[in-house]
C-alpha cells in the first residue's frame, strides 16, 4: 500500500491494477465490437448486392448494421470495464426503448396493411377519396397503398391512414358493399 500524500489514505495496487485490466479489457472487446461490425457490414453488403437493390440501399444497409455492431461493443465494452453486467443490460435496454419508439409508425402501418389487405374493404380499381385525397387504387402493399389522382400524380399512402380514417369508395353502394364481401367460387 501507498500513502496518498494529500490526504494521508492508502491506495490498493491490487485494485488499482485490476481494474486497469478489466478496462484494457474492455478496450479489447471494442476493437474487436470494431471488426466484427466491418465484417458483418461487408457480409450485408454483398448479400444485398445479390438481391439487386440500388447502390444507396447497400450503403444505407452496411451502415445500419456498423452502427448496431458498434453500439453493441460499447455496451459491452463499458460493461465489462466498469466490470459489472448493469451497464450492458441498461444500454440494451435504453436502446430498444429507442429503437421501438422509432419503428412504431412503421409497424402500424404493417398492421394496418394486413386489416386492409384481409378485409377487402378496398381493391385495385376503387376510385376512393379520404383526408383530402382522391384517387383510384393502383396497388395495395402492407405497408402502403397506391393511389393515381385524375391529374396523373401517384399518391403513396400509409395503410394505418386508410385504416384509422373515414374512406369514401365512390360508385359502391351497400348491396354492391355486400356483393364484394362474399366469397369468390
Amino acid at each position: 500500500m501507498i500513502a496518498a500524500a494529500t490526504r494521508g489514505t492508502t491506495i490498493n495496487l491490487d485494485n488499482f491494477t485490476t481494474s486497469l485490466v478489466f478496462v484494457g479489457a474492455g478496450l479489447v472487446v471494442f476493437v474487436l465490437f470494431v471488426l466484427a461490425a466491418r465484417f458483418t457490414a461487408h457480409f450485408v453488403g454483398e448479400q444485398l448486392r445479390k438481391r439487386h437493390l440500388r447502390s444507396d440501399m447497400v450503403v444505407l444497409g452496411r451502415r445500419v448494421v456498423t452502427g448496431l455492431v458498434i453500439v453493441l461493443g460499447v455496451f459491452a465494452g463499458l460493461g465489462l470495464a466498469a466490470q459489472t453486467a448493469n451497464v450492458t443490460l441498461f444500454g440494451l435496454f435504453l436502446a430498444t426503448i429507442v429503437a421501438a419508439l422509432g419503428v412504431q409508425d412503421l409497424l402500424r402501418d404493417y398492421v394496418s396493411g394486413y386489416y386492409v389487405l384481409w378485409e377487402h374493404h378496398i381493391r385495385v380499381g376503387d376510385h376512393i377519396a379520404f383526408d383530402g385525397h382522391e384517387g383510384v387504387i393502383t396497388e395495395v402493399k402492407l405497408r402502403v397503398t397506391l393511389l393515381k389522382s385524375e391529374n396523373g400524380d401517384v399518391v403513396i399512402v400509409p395503410n394505418s391512414e386508410l385504416f384509422t380514417k373515414p374512406v369514401i369508395i365512390h360508385g359502391v353502394t351497400p348491396e354492391k358493399e355486400e356483393a364484394r364481401k362474399e366469397p369468390r367460387g
